[in-house]
C-alpha cells in the first residue's frame, strides 16, 4: 500500500544545540493509525508539531507524493493535514460552534454548515451545548470539541497529541470510543500520541516507541494482544527509570 505520509530522517532543534529528535523514519498508510508511544519528553510531540509545520526541522516529509517540508501550516492544512495539540487549546471566550467555524475557516460557508452537523452528530455531549462558551465545558466534552474542530476541514491526516491528557477514566474510553467511529467511518489516517497504552491498542494498527528522541522499537498491535506482550514491549523498548514514567499499561 502507498504511504500517505513518509517521515525520513526527521530532526527537531531546540535552540542551538538541544537536540529533541533524531533521525526519525516512520510511515503511515491511508485510513490507518499509528501510534507514537513514549515517556514524557521522548520527543512525540515534536515530531507531531514538525509533520504539522508549527515547527523547523531537518529531513524529508513527504505527504500524497510530494514534499512538504517547505510548505507553512496553512498549505498543510489545504492539503489535508491537521493537529490537535496536547491541552486541547480552545478559545474558550468563543462559543462551541464559532470554535468550530475556526477550524472550517478554509471551506465555504455551507460545506461548514454541514461539517458541523456531522462533528455535533458525532458528539452529542457537546450538541445541547453548541451555543454556550466553550470555557463551561468539562474536560472531555473540551476534547471532544478540540477533536471535532479538526475535523472541520476534512483532514486525510489527523494529528492527534495526547487526547486523553487530563481525563477521567470514563472520559477517555468515551473519547476513543469516538475516534474508534471516526477511523472506521472513512479514510482518514490518524498518528496518535499517548500515553495510554491499552486504551491505544484498541485504536492503532502500528505502533513506534520513543526514547531520548529516537525510535527505539516497531510492533504491529496484533503483536501486543495479551497484557505480558505489552509489559514486554514498554520493558524492552522505554526501559521505565525515575525520571522517564512507565506507560499506563492499564
Amino acid at each position: 500500500m502507498t504511504s500517505l505520509l513518509s517521515v525520513k530522517n526527521l530532526s527537531v532543534f531546540y535552540g542551538a544545540s538541544a537536540q529533541a529528535v533524531e533521525n526519525v523514519s516512520f510511515e503511515v498508510s491511508p485510513g490507518k493509525v499509528t501510534a507514537l508511544l513514549g515517556a514524557n519528553g521522548a520527543g512525540k510531540s515534536s515530531i507531531m508539531k514538525a509533520v504539522g509545520g508549527l515547527i523547523p526541522a531537518r529531513g524529508e516529509i513527504i505527504f500524497d507524493g510530494a514534499p512538504i517540508s517547505h510548505f507553512p501550516v496553512r498549505e498543510r492544512v489545504r492539503r489535508g493535514i491537521v493537529y490537535v495539540p496536547e491541552r486541547r487549546e480552545i478559545v474558550g471566550e468563543l462559543s462551541v460552534r464559532e470554535n468550530l467555524v475556526l477550524g472550517g475557516y478554509q471551506i465555504s460557508a455551507a460545506e461548514r454548515r454541514n461539517r458541523i452537523a456531522l462533528v455535533l452528530d458525532l458528539f452529542p455531549e457537546i450538541a445541547s451545548k453548541v451555543d454556550r462558551g466553550a470555557w463551561r465545558l468539562s474536560g472531555g466534552e473540551q476534547q471532544m470539541l478540540a477533536i471535532g474542530r479538526g475535523l472541520m476541514s476534512g483532514p486525510r491526516l489527523l494529528l492527534l497529541d495526547e487526547p486523553s491528557l487530563g481525563l477521567a477514566p470514563l472520559l477517555v474510553r468515551r473519547v476513543f470510543e469516538r475516534l474508534g467511529a471516526i477511523r472506521s467511518a472513512g479514510e482518514l489516517a490518524i498518528v496518535l500520541v499517548e500515553q495510554n497504552l491499552r486504551m491505544t491498542m484498541r485504536l492503532c494498527d502500528e505502533l513506534h516507541f520513543l526514547r531520548s528522541g529516537r525510535i527505539v522499537g516497531h510492533k504491529r498491535a496484533d503483536e501486543l494482544k495479551d497484557e505480558t506482550a505489552r509489559q514486554q514491549a514498554v520493558d524492552a523498548y522505554l526501559g521505565a527509570t525515575e525520571s522517564e514514567p512507565r506507560l499506563e499499561t492499564a
